[in-house]
């Protein structure tokens, strides 16, 4: 079908009019004979019909103007389903029919966005990890934006979190949750154990451990901060279980090490004995005696682990007892420890910050970066030892208080481990977190005494 154009359209409404509009003048001048009078009266009779044939030619394209910008309305609602229909083929047609394309264009966008949409929103509904995206108001103060269904049943019993504070959700959090939210940045804590059951966040007696990672960023111009708290409880009694598994293979490789030359040597003895050749047994003695004391320090290492005793407690005074560990390995000392009233077993908290401070050195930081600040809290003593190396991952930092546990060669993954269980024993905690600017923080806390 040959195509017309618009101007084409109008003029076949237009060419007769123009036609009546030159030949009436001059038929009823000629009947007349009155020009004045044959002109007017000719006006009288083209006008209306002009203005009849031009209202009849453009009601149409009124009619689909009104339609195309309903359907563009409907566009700006976020509803793809109006069609606009014209027979015609000319301009218009083309028109309505990039314009049809255009919608249809659109509503295949929208289905696939609404099932990503869906698809994303199942996945964050159902993931284990607690996730919250806060944003502030005019007021400066952090409420929820959003909150999946693991971050309801965390911090609010599954009731909906969205438009809640965050200052008034986390005064009903655990202690350890507030103060990991009060140090900024990603950090590992637990929760719970022995009279815990009140918190929410596990069964009486059962220690949770969560990951903290904090993320900024702006959404429409505005700042916001997502909240991601992934429990480790059962990860980490998997990765125990690896755990021990590296400590058999581990003890196994020693013992062989060691017992396999010593079966040997002395197999070697025994045959210079009964030949009467006595120019090898002192060598020989000596390298079985230097493999026993081998394996006797590496024993006496994991026994120390294993058999941690409890602690003495005693009251001490902090400034000398600091000011000798000083002696030992170099630090910078923060804070005011005159009015600390704190027992603790010496010799065990001597072993557990030497442990802290030997890591910070070997964090790859300037040695004169390493300190120690000691903080009185309302109910606790906190020690926090500091460096400026190169901090620690998200899977280092989830594994690090895991025994045996060691990204260095030939490292124990002791130090930590048995740090931990020191704090625990007297019945504070150990945590840690990467600082700002670059390094690692690592907290005793230790209650104050009563």
């Amino acid at each position: 079908m040959k195509r017309r154009s618009l101007a084409g359209r109008l003029l076949l409404w237009i060419s007769p009019l123009l036609l009546a509009a030159i030949a009436l003048p001059l038929l009823l001048q000629r009947w007349l004979d009155d020009a004045w009078f044959s002109t007017i009266l000719s006006a009288m009779l083209i006008l209306p019909l002009a203005a009849w044939t031009v209202r009849r030619a453009l009601l149409p394209l009124a009619s689909l103007f009104r339609a195309l910008a309903g359907s563009i309305n409907t566009y700006r609602d976020g509803e793809y389903n109006f069609g606009v229909h014209w027979r015609s083929n000319d301009d218009l047609g083309e028109l309505v029919q990039s314009h049809a394309e255009l919608g249809q264009v659109l509503r295949e966008q929208r289905q696939t966005l609404v099932q990503r949409e869906l698809l994303l929103d199942t996945m964050v509904q159902n993931t284990p990890v607690a996730m919250l995206l806060l944003g502030s108001g005019g007021d400066g103060v952090q409420r929820v934006a959003f909150a999946n269904l693991a971050a309801r049943k965390l911090l609010h019993g599954g009731w909906k979190l969205e438009g809640q504070r965050l200052d008034e959700l986390m005064a009903h959090a655990p202690l350890e949750m507030r103060e990991a939210m009060a140090r900024g940045g990603d950090s590992l804590f637990a929760v719970g154990g022995e009279g815990s059951g009140e918190t929410g966040t596990g069964e009486s007696g059962d220690e949770q451990v969560y990951h903290l990672a904090r993320r900024n960023f702006r959404l429409n111009g505005r700042h916001h901060e997502l909240l991601l708290l992934r429990q480790l409880t059962s990860e980490l009694r998997r990765q125990e279980v690896q755990t021990w598994k590296k400590v058999i293979r581990v003890i196994s490789h020693e013992l062989n090490n060691s017992l396999a030359p010593v079966a040997s040597l002395a197999h070697s003895g025994a045959e210079m004995v009964r030949r009467g050749r006595q120019e090898r047994l002192e060598e020989i003695f000596s390298t079985i005696e230097e493999r026993a004391r081998h394996l006797e320090g590496f024993i006496r290492g994991y026994a120390r682990f294993a058999k941690l005793p409890q602690p003495h407690l005693q009251t001490v005074d902090w400034q000398d007892f600091l000011a000798g560990l000083q002696r030992q390995v170099g630090f910078r000392l923060e804070g005011d420890t005159s009015d600390v009233d704190c027992r603790i077993d010496p010799a065990q908290i001597e072993q557990a910050l030497l442990n802290l401070l030997k890591n910070a050195h070997e964090s790859g930081g300037d040695d004169n970066e390493v300190s120690l600040r000691v903080t009185r809290l309302p109910e606790w003593l906190r020690i926090e030892v500091m460096d400026r190396g190169s901090g620690m991952n998200d899977a280092v930092l989830q594994n690090a208080l895991v025994p045996f546990y060691s990204t260095k060669r030939n490292g124990t993954g002791l130090g930590l481990a048995l740090t931990r269980e020191i704090a625990e024993a007297h019945g504070g905690r150990l945590s840690l977190h990467n600082r700002d600017g670059g390094g690692l923080c690592v907290a005793l806390q230790l209650p104050l005494s009563g």
